[in-house]
């Protein structure tokens, strides 16, 4: 099961940069990983340094993957991120969330979904 979530989870990240890409975006990092936790891909987009959580669903079950973060997630990506604009000395660099939210139904294919400037930076 774990091994199960973990290659969805590679693949979506995969298939999120590359249409990142598609769309303009250059991507500066993959799992950028610090005591807060784990950002999905660190990208730039024009002169924005762009935070990207990907969440994929391969069910709507428990709800569209545009629905699976939560509020704890977004405190800990805020946290994580503004470690990285610290430590790369970015901390007057314009900065945004944005989530790709990757949904994969055998009967409709995979439907993804850009969801720009998804949430504000939030430490509590």
């Amino acid at each position: 099961m774990q091994d199960k979530r973990h290659q969805l989870g590679r693949n979506s990240e995969k298939l999120a940069a590359s249409y990142l890409k598609q769309k303009g975006y250059e991507i500066l990092q993959h799992n950028y990983r610090t005591r807060q936790g784990e950002i999905d891909i660190i990208a730039r987009e024009n002169h924005t340094i762009v935070f990207v959580e990907v969440k994929s669903r391969t069910s709507t079950q428990f709800g569209h993957a545009v629905q699976a973060l939560t509020q704890k997630q977004k405190v800990r990506l805020s946290k994580t991120a503004l470690t990285y604009l610290h430590i790369n000395q970015l901390n007057n660099q314009s900065a945004r969330f944005d989530v790709v939210a990757i949904q994969k139904d055998p009967k409709f294919g995979t439907d993804i979904r850009l969801i720009k400037n998804a949430f504000e930076f939030r430490l509590k």
